[in-house]
């Protein structure tokens, strides 16, 4: 059908405003190209960083060394690395439980070699964040500043050295924002490239990644750099990225996007732990540590005024408050605490070349300050992995399940009431691998139908109790660290019991 007068009218005014706004977007480009930074003007790397980034990692090893219990999440990941290794699970990606494999193939049982990639990576973070504070052009005092505030996150210090995926993110984040800041400066396209493998991997890890690198783009696409948009690398990179994660999401596919149901489960909790969105919104900046508060603020009002890199600051923002408002978990911004760090230290840099030298006096104090804090952390979250309850709970099972004949034994599937007990009894008990209906467990594969009875160990089996036709006590929980309960004479299938039954939430 041949098109109106008034149509074609249409048509020609919409190709003038996509020519225009083409002349605009490589005007945009053509500008951001005169203003970068020659490779020769970068500073020197501070050798200081280095030494930071070592005491970090000699504190988080003998941490790490103190006790030989896990963490519970750890002992989760560990779980299901050693049993339960698939491309996904409903509330984790598979890189820590494969790292955590690795590990413990390396030293079976030792903690301290589990826990080796996560002080690596801890240690690797305070190198990364300094390397961005180069990139915006941090002399050596500015990336030492850096530096001293990632090292001493209150985040940091608390999770540093167990190895959960909240430890290995922030690495990765840093990672990401600072092939962006080298891409500014340099405009090598093959850092587009590795950012797509990087921002892949660290989907591997935790799936917030994908959120920033949206926020990332709606924020270049909004105030810059634009020019990064019409990059080929870019979308190639993205490409990578989206192959790497893909067996990932197929798996969470297949089985019903068991993740997005992790949202009002992680909400519930938040109101529990920390009295909601008012309390998450304090401690999303109060985790980033006293220097990392004062230094990360200044940094913060610093990016939201500087052009080129504006974009950093919008992304903070919209995170924080995303974050604030679906009531994450208060650890989901510790990424961007080296870099909020990084352009506060820039900006002091500035001001000290500008004579501008009032107050600053009180940076060291407020570094010493924050020191003080991070080592009380350090201390306080060692007794937080003493094994006494993980190893009482294994103990308490263990003792039950001997006092089943052999016969019983082979009929009986032991499972636990919540996935930090299934984990517990998986990497305490010498034990055949448990069950539970709680979180990934609840995803696991059932209990084969020749086991028609079950070992139950929680605070009560009212869960399981309806579709056994005997529950008897074992173990007392008032007696014990938790109950054990034997339950026979299944009335239905395991398969039905794990439909109706499984969950995410924690009671």
């Amino acid at each position: 059908m041949a098109k109106t007068t008034q149509q074609r009218q249409v048509d020609g005014r919409l190709w003038i405003f996509l020519g225009v706004l083409a002349i605009r977007w490589w005007d945009c480009s053509m500008s951001e190209r005169a203003s970068l930074v020659p490779p020769s003007d970068v500073p020197r790397f501070a050798t200081g960083v280095v030494l930071i980034a070592g005491v970090v990692a000699l504190a988080h090893l003998a941490a790490a060394a103190v006790t030989d219990g896990y963490w519970f999440d750890e002992a989760y990941m560990l779980a299901i690395g050693r049993h339960h290794l698939d491309w996904g699970s409903v509330d984790q990606p598979p890189l820590t439980p494969m790292v955590a494999l690795l590990a413990d193939t390396i030293g079976r049982g030792s903690s301290l070699v589990l826990r080796l990639p996560a002080v690596l990576a801890t240690a690797a973070a305070v190198v990364v964040a300094a390397l961005i504070a180069r990139e915006l052009g941090g002399d050596r005092r500015a990336q030492v500043l850096t530096a001293g505030v990632q090292a001493t996150a209150v985040f940091v210090t608390l999770y540093g050295h167990w190895l959960t995926p909240t430890t290995l993110e922030p690495l990765q984040w840093l990672v990401l924002v600072w092939l962006l800041v080298r891409w500014q400066r340099v405009r090598d396209d093959r850092l587009l490239l590795v950012l797509g493998v990087v921002a892949g991997i660290a989907a591997q890890t935790k799936f917030q990644v994908l959120l920033l690198c949206a926020v990332l783009l709606l924020s270049v696409a909004a105030v810059g750099p634009r020019a990064l948009l019409t990059r080929p690398m870019l979308w190639v990179g993205a490409l990578a990225g989206a192959a790497i994660t893909a067996p990932t999401l197929v798996w969470q596919a297949v089985n019903g996007w068991p993740q997005l149901r992790m949202g009002p489960v992680v909400a519930a909790e938040s109101e529990f732990l920390y009295f909601g969105r008012p309390g998450v919104a304090v401690l999303l900046i109060l985790l980033a540590g006293i220097a990392g508060v004062v230094l990360g603020g200044y940094g913060l009002a610093r990016l939201v005024r500087t052009p080129d890199h504006r974009y950093l600051g919008v992304t903070t923002l919209l995170l924080y408050g995303f974050f604030v408002a679906t009531a994450g978990r208060p650890t989901y911004i510790g990424g961007l605490y080296g870099v909020l760090a990084a352009a506060g230290a820039v900006g002091l840099m500035h001001r000290r070349e500008a004579g501008q030298v009032r107050w600053r006096w009180a940076a060291w104090p407020a570094y010493v300050l924050s020191g003080l804090v991070a080592v009380a952390v350090l201390v306080g979250s060692v007794p937080v992995v003493a094994p006494l309850a993980g190893r009482g709970i294994a103990d308490t099972a263990t003792a039950a399940h001997s006092s089943l004949t052999p016969a019983q034994q082979a009929r009986t599937a032991i499972v636990g009431q919540s996935y930090i007990i299934s984990a517990y009894l998986d990497v305490y008990a010498d034990l055949p691998p448990a069950y539970g209906l709680n979180r990934a467990y609840g995803w696991f594969p059932p209990p084969v139908e020749s086991q028609d009875g079950a070992l139950y160990v929680g605070s009560d089996p009212d869960e399981l109790a309806p579709y056994f036709a005997d529950v008897r006590r074992l173990a007392d929980p008032a007696a014990a660290t938790t109950g054990v309960w034997l339950l026979t004479g299944r009335s239905q299938p395991w398969e039905t019991i794990w439909e109706r039954g499984r969950g995410l939430t924690v009671s």
